[in-house]
Order: C-alpha cells, then sequence, then structure tokens
C-alpha cells in the first residue's frame, strides 16, 4: 500500500476502464469464454464435447511439461523467489517470477490474459475479483477448495468468493489500527474522548505538531460509518439496492466526525499519506492510522507501537475495513492445474509464516494466525485485535461506483463542519445510485 490512497488502490481505474470494455465486449458476443472442469479455455465447438459436471480426478497431476509464470509485487519478490525454487524442488514445476506492482495486475490481466501474456499466478485485493469474474478473468478455486475453507480464516473465505463461488487461494489478511510514537505516548487511548484530552494538550499547529491524522478516504474513514450503524450495501454487503450510507447511523458518525475538526484543524486534502507520514517520523505526530504495509517505514525512525482503534462515545469498538489478498489462477493459462497447484502451496501455513517472517504479511491461515511468532509480535498483535472488528471491503463489482462520491462527501462535511450531513449524504445515495443503474 506504495498504499498511498487506499481507495484508488482498491479500486483501479485502469482496471474498471478496461474491464467495462471487455464486459461490453462479452456481452456482444452473447457470453464469455466457457472453462472446462480442468481450467482451459475452451471453444464453442470444444463445449459441446465436454461435461462441465464431470468429477476431478482424486489424484491431481499437473500438465505434463507445465511451466508457470507468476506475476508479483517488488516487496515481495525476495520472498516469491524463495518459494518458487521451493516448489520447484517439490514438484519439479519450474516457474519464472514477473514483477507487476499489486495494484497494476488486475488492469494488466484484463489486457494481457487474452493474448496469452499473463501470469498464470497473480495476487489481487479481494475488492477487484467481482469485475474480474464478471470478465471471466479467473478460475474458481474447485480442486482445493474443501482444504481453503478448512484452513483460512472465514473473513478471508468470504472475501475471495464472489457469488458463492470461491475463486481465491487467501495469503494475507490486513486493516489499519492506531500507530502510536511511545516517546511521546505513555499510555495509548482507548477512547476517542482520550484522544481528544491528549489534543487538547498536544496540538501545536504552527509548530506542525497534531496529535492525530488519517486519509479522509472511504477506506480509512470507514469506522465513522460501520461503528455507528452504517454500511455501504446491505445483506454483508451484498445487497448492492440497499445503500446504507444515508441512514440514521452513517448520520450519527458523521455528525461525530465533525465534532473532531478542532484537533485536526486541517482541510482533508492536505491530510495525505505523505504529510502524516513525515510529521510521524519526525515524532511531531502522535497517532496514526495506517496499516501493516507501513510499518517498514516507521520502524527504524519511530519508537513504534500499535494498537485497535479509538472506541466510539458510546463505547463500542470502531470497526474498520479489511482486506485480504489472494493468489487466483489466470484462465487463459496454459497450465490450469500446475497454476492450481501453486496458488495452493504458496498459501499453506508454512508458506504464510515465511512470508510473514520475511515481509510482515499477517496470515490468512488459522494455525498460522495461533503461531507464537504472530500472537506474540507486539505490533502485529494490535492489528489483529483490531482485525476482529473489521468487515471485508464489499467485493461487487458495484464498490467501483462508490469510492469516489464517498471521498467527496468526508472532504466536503470534514472542510466545512457546518453543512447539514443528511442532506450531503442524501446526495452522495443518489449520486452512487445513478452510476451503478447507468452501467
Amino acid at each position: 500500500m506504495q498504499k498511498k490512497s487506499k481507495g484508488k488502490l482498491w479500486g483501479s481505474a485502469m482496471l474498471i476502464l478496461v474491464l467495462a470494455m471487455m464486459l461490453t465486449a462479452c456481452s456482444q458476443n452473447g457470453n464469455n469464454p466457457p472453462v472446462n472442469q480442468g481450467g482451459n479455455v475452451q471453444t464453442n465447438n470444444e463445449q459441446s464435447n465436454s461435461n462441465s459436471n464431470s468429477n476431478v480426478d482424486e489424484e491431481i497431476k499437473p500438465e505434463e511439461g507445465a511451466k508457470l509464470v507468476v506475476w508479483e509485487s517488488k516487496e515481495q519478490m525476495p520472498y516469491m523467489q524463495e518459494l518458487a525454487a521451493s516448489f520447484e524442488a517439490e514438484y519439479g514445476i519450474p516457474v519464472t517470477l514477473e514483477e507487476v506492482a499489486g495494484g497494476d495486475q488486475g488492469g494488466r490481466l484484463a489486457t494481457d490474459g487474452p493474448s496469452k501474456l499473463a501470469g498464470d499466478v497473480l495476487t489481487l485485493p479481494h475488492d477487484q475479483i467481482g469485475l474480474a469474474v464478471k470478465a471471466g478473468l479467473i478460475l474458481p478455486n474447485d480442486l482445493y477448495e474443501e482444504e481453503t475453507r478448512n484452513t483460512m480464516v472465514d473473513a478471508a473465505i468470504k472475501a475471495s468468493s464472489y457469488e458463492g463461488v470461491l475463486y481465491g487461494y487467501p495469503k494475507s489478511v490486513e486493516t489499519y489500527a492506531l500507530f502510536y510514537n511511545k516517546d511521546l505516548v505513555t499510555n495509548p487511548p482507548t477512547t476517542w474522548q482520550e484522544v481528544v484530552d491528549f489534543a487538547n494538550t498536544y496540538n501545536d499547529p504552527k509548530q506542525n505538531k497534531y496529535a492525530i491524522m488519517w486519509e479522509f478516504v472511504g477506506y480509512y474513514s470507514y469506522p465513522f460509518i460501520g461503528s455507528f450503524g452504517g454500511y455501504v450495501f446491505g445483506d454483508e454487503n451484498t445487497d448492492v439496492s440497499d445503500i446504507g450510507l444515508n441512514n440514521e447511523g452513517t448520520v450519527k458518525g458523521f455528525e461525530f466526525l465533525q465534532s473532531l475538526k478542532p484537533i485536526l484543524p486541517m482541510n482533508a486534502g492536505d491530510v495525505t499519506y505523505d504529510v502524516k507520514a513525515q510529521l510521524f517520523q519526525e515524532g511531531k505526530l502522535a497517532f496514526n492510522i495506517d496499516g501493516p504495509w507501513s510499518i517498514a517505514a516507521f520502524k527504524d525512525q519511530v519508537n513504534l507501537g500499535v494498537v485497535p482503534l479509538p472506541k466510539t462515545p458510546d463505547g463500542n469498538p470502531s470497526t474498520s475495513f479489511s482486506g485480504v489478498k489472494s493468489y487466483y489462477v489466470n484462465s487463459y493459462s496454459s497450465y490450469p492445474i500446475a497454476a492450481r497447484l501453486f496458488a495452493s502451496f504458496a498459501s499453506n501455513k508454512e508458506n504464510q509464516l515465511k512470508n510473514f517472517e520475511m515481509t510482515g504479511a499477517i496470515p490468512a491461515n488459522i494455525e498460522a494466525g495461533e503461531d507464537p511468532a504472530i500472537k506474540n509480535d507486539p505490533i502485529i498483535s494490535g492489528f489483529f485485535e483490531q482485525f476482529q472488528y473489521s468487515i471485508p471491503m464489499p467485493s461487487v463489482s458495484e464498490i467501483n461506483s462508490v469510492w469516489e462520491p464517498l471521498k467527496a462527501v468526508f472532504i466536503a462535511a470534514w472542510d466545512d463542519n457546518s453543512k447539514d450531513v443528511k442532506q450531503l449524504l442524501d446526495q452522495t445515495v443518489k449520486t452512487i445510485k445513478t452510476d451503478i443503474d447507468s452501467k
């Protein structure tokens, strides 16, 4: 997250545009390329000769002569090099790694998949899979479904599924929490009132000293919705006809947000990732709402602590958005069984613990999460505690109609805290519905 704007990362404009074009083309052609039970993309002639309901052989055998290309981001490369070597040593299948930024893999798959230039296995954040599924770009996790469901945390399974079908092989989970500088804060706050009390004695805007900062985008600001009874979509973020961004709970949350303006007297657009990161590193920012992807940026410069987000005035835990990263198999892969095998291997307990050891990625595997290396880590344990109060970001494709209007209303409500919240939110929901209906 490289994660400077989470809303943008989880809904890449490139991915939306390219997949929208592909969906239009698919609708003109009648349907997406069908896929057989082995995962090979079929022609219409081949489809008539296959039985999509036939059982998978008990012994899963990769294709003869299989060789794989795996896409991965720069920060994961040292770990992936060890993983690829272990996989080849065990299964005799060579793996070529190609560096592709995490936020670019979905868009690249849309353009390079049909032309056979994409990786056989790639990583996607879970809110992108709805678009990828609709465009026929990824294969279901069918051969290893039972094993995956039995070994991964439930939130990761839900987040890696679309319309009840499991597609992903979860590799890591993440949410944000409250970073704090132990040199500035002896006892970290557990409530927003404690944050306010601290700010009243610490803040000095002329010296660029502030108690707390977070980015005013839908991802980081969601606690002011979900913690107060609001929501994005109904039925666990699957019912797009039910938008809860202007209900009583969301209004209450936004009004509370406006009440915090005195402790952060800045316009929302001025609170960027770079600004708050620099102030935190310089010892001028006491509390920074951020995620595990930023640990490396601070751990050598700040006496760092991490705790759950402050509780609401009603004493409720703050509800954060969580994300799940999973491996996915390219539906255009020439070696779909070998690719499935790699995705399953890469996401097992041992390799998730290795990934944590080398990169700090928080495991999605249940047993890995119980490992002392995770539970006894004073930094990661703070994220784990917050994760239990989180909800996965919506994975339905309609979420891409939400991010920009939601960011805009957070900025509007914060920059002028005299504005009527209900009117702002009603207009926001109207904008979102119009955009959804137009697609």
